[in-house]
């Protein structure tokens, strides 16, 4: 039994198909599942039941897992230990990430973080906060980039930067020609929102004092920023976007981009980390790319600000 092969079972059981469990891990599936089934040879048990799908543990797999998780946790924090004592900027880490950030921030630092530090392997999983939350209790990532919250108490905290709200209005929508856009503008509007769970979805509906919110999401329900971001540019509806999105939108986009009233709703965008991180330097080391990568006026809350 080795702890490569504990990480394979970890990989099939958070992505619940062996593929996608292999590209995680950089291996091809057949070296994945000869591994796997090496281990359960050795076990004489089946951790995985391969006749349904997607791919699930068995019960006696279930408890293999959670000890497996243990280890890995454990074993992890003795490298991350060295690695912290040689101030290493090297090895994997694992980073969770917002859907709502990801496609706007990572394109902005990630490709310089890589070629800045080669030696370095981080894997980026995109995940709600509530995800990400449990993965760093169970040790499955190492990071997380989330919006500050109430309950994140029981975490270390980096803050990162501030990014404001926006409202994106189809060119047709009556408040189209407003200069700036009211919450209470918004109660009867046809708007394009995120599934709840999304914290960027429920902070906007509570700022917003959006009630009919749920009712409206039974009409709407798609689930995808950019999805009705295209629905707006063709001319129906408004949805939000955030500020990092607005920086990535041609001439023609930016039209459809409206302030809401001062004070503006705005996020702040911060790094997770678990009680017991120890790898200082290399988190030192991404705040400061992903901060020297926003507009330097994203790094301070403005006194025209609201934090929702």
């Amino acid at each position: 039994m080795t702890l490569q092969q504990l990480e394979y079972i970890l990989a099939v059981d958070q992505f619940r198909h062996f593929a996608k469990a292999a590209e995680y891990c950089r291996v091809t599936q057949p070296t994945l599942s000869a591994m796997i089934q090496k281990l359960e040879e050795e076990l004489d048990t089946k951790i995985f039941d391969r006749s349904q799908q997607p791919v699930c543990p068995t019960p006696i797999g279930i408890q293999v897992l959670k000890q497996a998780q243990t280890v890995l946790v454990q074993a992890n924090l003795i490298k991350n230990i060295i690695e912290e004592e040689k101030h290493s900027l090297s090895g994997t880490f694992r980073l969770g990430i917002l859907p709502t950030i990801a496609p706007y921030l990572l394109p902005r630092f990630f490709p310089q973080l890589m070629k800045k530090y080669s030696q370095l392997d981080i894997r980026v999983i995109e995940m709600k906060t509530n995800d990400i939350k449990k993965a760093l209790q169970d040790g499955e990532i190492d990071a997380g980039i989330v919006a500050s919250l109430d309950g994140m108490e029981g975490f270390q905290q980096t803050a990162l930067f501030y990014e404001q709200f926006f409202a994106y209005v189809a060119s047709e929508n009556p408040l189209y020609n407003n200069e700036v856009i009211r919450t209470s503008d918004l109660a009867s509007e046809q708007l394009w929102l995120l599934d709840e769970g999304h914290c960027f979805r429920d902070q906007l509906v509570r700022f917003c004092q959006l009630k009919g919110a749920r009712a409206s999401q039974l009409a709407y329900h798609l689930g995808s920023m950019e999805t009705f971001m295209r629905m707006v540019e063709s001319g129906k509806g408004i949805t939000f976007i955030p500020e990092l999105a607005v920086l990535q939108l041609n001439e023609i986009q930016k039209k459809l981009v409206h302030s809401f009233a001062i004070p503006c709703p705005t996020r702040q965008i911060i790094m997770l980390t678990n009680p017991n991180f120890v790898r200082y330097t290399l988190l030192d080391a991404l705040t400061k790319e992903i901060q020297s990568s926003v507009p330097k006026e994203m790094l301070s809350l403005k006194a025209t600000q609201v934090l929702i």
